[in-house]
């Protein structure tokens, strides 16, 4: 029993992927679910992505990839962060699509397909600009002619092309356009050295929104699956069409009155201005919430929402964010009580606080709000076509 959910609505995500599968176009759709799926879980969220239009997923893990094979989820599924040593013929042996951002990772992604006795289906990382993995364009052609060659032997196939972008949610900045043009010289080395590419892929969420230019065959977005907007500065989820799916509450642990000048939680950085009304909110770092989140020393803090209908009041967090739990100042005479609901974050529309809220109280990006929220909360899921009585 915890006293806080994060409640997920599984509608929302597929809606979100059938509003990306319109964007998208031509494009083919897929849906990233690395990292739990942005906390909203795995499995599930797969599930609702591949049921509203998605044709490909997305996994960092290889262990991530595994489990959805496991679970029985078809389709195309791609992984690509791996370190030497990785059990790379369970990923053949599952057919799932396997990046190579190095020579090493050819080389083992070949002997993994000739253990197991079937052709690797590679898709070729390059690094465009980002300074992350990939194979830098000046050494690409030596890897792709090792990659032809292992082709014509039959352990591999390459049958994509990718990158990332490094300012693709500032879709104006000129190393957009770099990257593009950098990326598209590395397709026409790899389609004029013999690799017949089925996919090209270089958007993420925010491309996929504004930049259409660069979906090519196949657009790769993460946070907008989730509802959320990969560029607020441009506009916020229901600008896109798409809408938050996940709702953060929890349930007040203990309700009292307190004097005026009372230093709250460690190091005292709030201080009660007059007799008032502390609740006390077991969520804490320990389950995700930003410590950053905390008021003092200039901080506003995070906000929530307390209360409901006409008497729902948006306060946010006095003084510091503690493993396991944080402070409201719910004013004088407050009348919540023990047990009433708080929600930390959801959709704007119904009142409440945002994840991009709580990012910028934090001095983050909403993905880090979703993704770090702890194994101990329990998710709950709405509108569960796998499992309608859950």
């Amino acid at each position: 029993m915890h006293p806080a959910r994060a409640v997920v609505d599984l509608a929302a995500i597929r809606g979100n992927v059938t509003c990306l599968v319109e964007r998208a176009q031509h494009a083919e759709v897929m849906a990233v679910v690395k990292a739990d799926a942005y906390g909203h879980g795995l499995l599930p969220a797969a599930r609702a992505a591949l049921a509203g239009g998605a044709t490909w997923l997305g996994t960092a893990q290889v262990s991530e990839a595994l489990e959805l094979r496991a679970a029985g989820i078809g389709g195309r599924i791609l992984t690509w962060l791996y370190a030497p040593g990785a059990p790379l013929a369970d990923l053949v042996r599952a057919d799932v699509d396997v990046s190579v951002a190095a020579p090493w990772a050819l080389d083992e992604v070949a002997a993994a397909a000739r253990t197991v006795g079937r052709t690797a289906r590679v898709h070729v990382k390059v690094d465009t600009g980002l300074g992350r993995n990939g194979i830098l364009p000046q050494h690409l052609e030596e890897v792709l002619v090792e990659a032809v060659r292992l082709q014509a032997e039959g352990a591999i196939s390459v049958v994509g092309i990718w990158s990332h972008f490094a300012l693709a949610d500032e879709p104006t900045h000129p190393t957009v356009l770099a990257q593009a043009g950098v990326f598209e010289d590395a397709v026409r080395t790899a389609e004029r050295l013999g690799c017949a590419l089925e996919v090209r892929h270089l958007a993420n969420s925010a491309a996929t929104l504004t930049n259409p230019r660069v979906h090519y065959d196949l657009v790769r977005p993460g946070l907008a699956v989730y509802g959320l907007s990969p560029v607020p500065q441009l506009g916020g989820p229901g600008d896109f069409g798409l809408r938050p799916a996940m709702t953060l509450e929890a349930r007040l642990a203990t309700v009292k009155e307190v004097p005026a000048g009372q230093g709250v939680s460690y190091g005292h950085q709030y201080t009660t201005p007059a007799a008032t009304v502390l609740g006390d909110v077991p969520l804490g770092y320990a389950d995700g919430i930003p410590r950053h989140a905390s008021s003092g020393a200039g901080a506003p803090g995070a906000p929530v929402r307390v209360g409901d209908g006409s008497a729902a009041r948006v306060l946010r967090i006095a003084g510091r964010v503690c493993m396991d739990q944080f402070m409201l100042d719910l004013g004088p005479g407050a009348a919540e009580q023990a047990g009433d609901t708080v929600v930390l974050f959801g959709d704007h529309r119904l009142g409440v606080p945002t994840a991009q809220d709580w990012a910028e109280a934090a001095g983050t990006i909403s993905y880090e709000i979703t993704t770090r929220l702890g194994a101990r909360v329990p998710r709950v899921y709405l509108n569960d076509e796998e499992n309608p009585v859950a």
